[in-house]
């Protein structure tokens, strides 16, 4: 009996990855707009730098497909939201938004290994290992601005002493279309 075919083949699920890439971009560059209009200039650089972060990694996916000879579509990005009240609704949104990646490098990966497209799971480990840091280091950003409650201050000084993630510092890194930012 022949295997059930997915609902969206490997390098389907690769072409939909580089819009979520960016649009989680967007998203962190209007968490850092909102961050900065507040006067919390360390939040602010934590989320530009994690914009870029994203943009790398949809511009790694770009590098995969040109390699692959797959053909690339770049594509528009989902609405992003900047409104807030509080820093923790950003972060909490940071942190759904990082779950809801893993849930979609997982598929990737999965996708790669009904087709047996051994290439493509060696290429998605470096992903799911990334979002295991990625989910974490938003999961401690998002207890220590919960802790802080009305002293958003205390989430800068944090900041300023202790590293969150590893801000894109990665030898193992697959290489980005046009060089890593």
């Amino acid at each position: 009996m022949p295997r059930a075919k997915t609902a969206q083949s490997f390098r389907d699920l690769l072409c939909d990855q580089v819009r979520h890439e960016f649009t989680a971009s967007q998203q962190y560059i209007a968490i850092a707009v909102w961050f900065d209009d507040h006067d919390l200039p360390r939040l602010a650089s934590h989320f530009y730098a994690q914009a870029v972060e994203e943009r790398n990694h949809a511009m790694m996916i770009v590098r995969y497909l040109l390699d692959r000879d797959w053909g690339v579509r770049i594509p528009g990005v989902d609405e992003v939201r900047g409104d807030f009240e509080a820093p923790t609704e950003p972060i909490a949104l940071a942190l759904s938004q990082e779950k809801i990646v893993t849930t979609q490098i997982e598929a990737l990966f999965r996708a790669a290994r009904s087709e047996g497209d051994v290439l493509g799971e060696q290429f998605m480990l470096w992903f799911l290992k990334e979002q295991v840091e990625e989910v974490a280091a938003m999961n401690t950003l998002l207890t220590i601005a919960e802790r802080a409650g009305k002293d958003w201050f205390q989430i800068e000084d944090h900041l300023a002493r202790e590293r969150v993630g590893d801000q894109g510092e990665d030898s193992s890194a697959p290489t980005a279309a046009g060089g890593a930012l």
